[in-house]
């Protein structure tokens, strides 16, 4: 369903998207005029609010995501393929808290330039990205070490596996191609599940103990169809992890409606043992009567109530 939509010339191709309390984030990823590539601030009506302006031009970044403590992390990870402009290196800029322009952390692949679209956070705060495979499936890279305020060469990155996402259906601009490539990624804020799109469909992956990259590689995703979507890139969770919010790559001047979509059912959580009487630390469980005790313990009631019975005939 609808959320808003953006009717502002300033605000298009938008390509990766956070949900705020207060409204959205939001990038482009691409302009005619280098100077017009901003940060977007939305009010929950899609009303641009404010803009940041990055301290030099990025290349082409592609998402977002919000880190717990309120750091912004926008993905300079896009690259196209014409081998004659390919990049050597990729980064994230990083906007802290009350910060008036974002950083750059530069990162270089171990095999050469790839195109990717979806920046995760790992729970320990390490970023993830996952790459844009036109032969289908998608990568997972992450940093070797720290990442390094700009460095110009960029920290290497290491190759932690490769997504294979299950087959679909489900109609989009680019057919059977649009169902494989991922283009955009958002972890929940409570990091207990993870999602990757394509241009047709929401996987959505269960998380533990925050490491996302595991159940990226391991787990096996459920499936929230996105049919239809006139070219969605951007997804991401809203504040309390319900649903999932994706934006698409309209052109500038053109609107860009948000939509809101329900995950598929999630599994429900396994439901807690009751405590019993005298648990507690240390106790352990309570061990059981022998079943020859429980035998006596019966025929001792038995008792008790007949002579109880007889007493009162006794009274008459």
């Amino acid at each position: 369903m609808p959320a808003c939509t953006v009717n502002d010339d300033r605000v298009g191709e938008l390509s990766g998207l956070v949900v705020t309390a207060g409204g959205y984030i939001a990038i482009d990823d691409s302009n005619d005029n280098p100077a017009a590539i901003k940060i977007f601030y939305l009010t929950s009506s899609c009303k641009l609010s404010r803009t940041v302006s990055y301290p030099t031009a990025p290349r082409d970044p592609e998402d977002l995501a919000l880190a717990p403590d309120g750091t912004l992390w926008v993905a300079d990870t896009g690259d196209n393929y014409n081998a004659a402009v390919r990049r050597t290196t990729i980064a994230v800029w990083k906007l802290a808290p009350g910060a008036k322009r974002p950083v750059i952390y530069r990162m270089t692949y171990p095999d050469g330039p790839h195109d990717a679209e979806a920046l995760l956070l790992d729970g320990d705060g390490t970023p993830v990205i996952v790459t844009k495979e036109l032969s289908g499936g998608a990568e997972v890279f992450v940093p070797s070490r720290p990442l390094v305020a700009s460095a110009a060469q960029g920290v290497p990155l290491v190759r932690a596996g490769s997504v294979r996402l299950p087959g679909s259906q489900t109609p989009n601009f680019l057919d059977s191609i649009g169902r494989q490539v991922v283009t955009g990624g958002a972890v929940s804020p409570d990091g207990r599940h993870a999602v990757l799109r394509t241009y047709a469909d929401a996987w959505e992956y269960d998380v533990t103990d925050g490491d996302v990259v595991k159940a990226l590689l391991d787990g096996v995703p459920r499936q929230t169809p996105l049919p239809s979507e006139p070219q969605g890139e951007a997804i991401a969770y809203t504040p309390d992890g319900s649903a999932f919010v994706t934006a698409p790559d309209q052109p500038f001047g053109q609107p860009s409606t948000l939509l809101r979509y329900a995950p598929a059912p999630r599994p429900s959580p396994e439901p807690s043992l009751p405590v019993l009487p005298g648990d507690g630390e240390g106790s352990g469980p309570a061990a059981p009567l022998p079943s020859r005790a429980l035998v006596a313990l019966g025929i001792g009631l038995v008792a008790l109530g007949l002579a109880g019975v007889l007493l009162r005939r006794g009274r008459r």
